[in-house]
């Protein structure tokens, strides 16, 4: 069941949801996700079942403002605090020390917690009125939501996309299209310095900037210590139905020009393409072959990215090619999220 997330009728009704123990789902500037309490092993457990998600791999907790890391983390380090003072609101999860006792099932059982304080205006909406609660009763300080789609497959970015996947039952609090539209970026603060655990929006070099240190990549280990599991941390995450290839630009005109010959001899499989700089020459193709130009800035890109997986499964095809998108920073996240997808 779709509600809107602009009328407080709307954030109320997801509000008790959560503070009862049930499941809503809720949209943030990343991604829409799937949400319980996060101090509630029952409704913790439900998310795990639901998603089909192993339940050692943990679940990022959404809170309402900066302070209320403090309930769910200890022993916070300064270029932690930096980070979200600059950053939060918004696409930026840390990887903290758990308190001893605190969101154990949804940490999956780690040491370590991740949190995020998301900047979308109904998230924080609807996090305001779980804290609180239902007549100073019952209070939700922290809202437990990965990506509300069934474990490892394509994100959703629209509330429709949300009751697409788990059908009209569930509660999904509707804010519109996400704006960045791929998961947060994930940082590890429990090693002494800034590690990039996953790319997103927010760059290496925004964080160097606003905490002073020089981030360290997830292979790199300190003093032998593993890395923390973390969010979105599969070699295959992300994937559609169909399966994607990866092509360098050079490459996907060859491949599609094969495509082409095979065409006319016999019948290939159909073709999703999402490339920088082919629509004046894929316009006279083939019905079988589903098009989007991938925009030149990686922000743009990567909002769409996720609808466009979705959408060319929506036509069955039976494979989509993609091509690489440019190196730099910026398009870290993209990058990623595509490799992952076509693993």
């Amino acid at each position: 069941m779709i509600v809107d997330g602009e009328e407080p009728g709307g954030v109320s009704k997801a509000a008790h949801t959560l503070l009862r123990g049930g499941l809503v789902g809720l949209p943030t500037e990343t991604v829409y996700g799937l949400g319980a309490d996060a101090e509630n092993p029952q409704a913790v457990a439900n998310i795990f079942q639901l998603k089909g998600r192993p339940a050692d791999h943990p679940l990022i907790i959404h809170i309402y403002q900066p302070e209320d890391a403090l309930h769910f983390a200890q022993k916070i380090p300064v270029f932690a605090t930096q980070l979200m003072s600059v950053f939060w609101p918004g696409p930026l999860t840390l990887i903290l020390l758990r308190r001893e006792g605190v969101a154990e099932f949804a940490a999956g059982g780690h040491d370590t917690v991740g949190l995020r304080c998301p900047s979308h205006p109904v998230a924080q909406a609807l996090l305001k009125a779980c804290r609180e609660g239902l007549g100073g009763i019952s209070i939700v300080r922290g809202i437990a939501a990965p990506s509300a789609n069934l474990f490892g497959r394509v994100s959703p970015t629209t509330a429709s996309h949300v009751e697409q996947e788990f059908g009209e039952d569930l509660v999904v609090l509707n804010g519109g299209a996400c704006q960045v539209g791929i998961e947060s970026t994930i940082v590890d603060c429990t090693r002494g310095v800034p590690i990039l655990m996953r790319p997103g929006e927010i760059t290496p070099d925004q964080i160097q900037k606003a905490c002073g240190l020089a981030v360290k990549s997830n292979f790199l280990s300190n003093k032998g210590l593993l890395a923390p599991r973390v969010s979105g941390s599969l070699a295959s995450h992300y994937a559609p139905t169909a399966k994607v290839r990866l092509y360098e630009p050079e490459d996907l005109v060859q491949a599609i020009r094969r495509w082409l010959v095979e065409g006319a001899l016999r019948s290939p499989p159909s073709l999703g393409v999402f490339s920088s700089d082919l629509y004046e020459q894929v316009k006279k193709w083939p019905d079988t072959l589903h098009y989007k130009q991938m925009p030149s800035h990686a922000p743009d890109a990567a909002r769409m990215l996720f609808s466009v997986l979705r959408e060319f499964d929506a036509f069955k095809v039976d494979e989509i090619w993609v091509e690489f998108p440019p190196t730099g920073s910026q398009w870290d996240g993209v990058r990623d999220r595509l490799q992952r997808a076509a693993y």
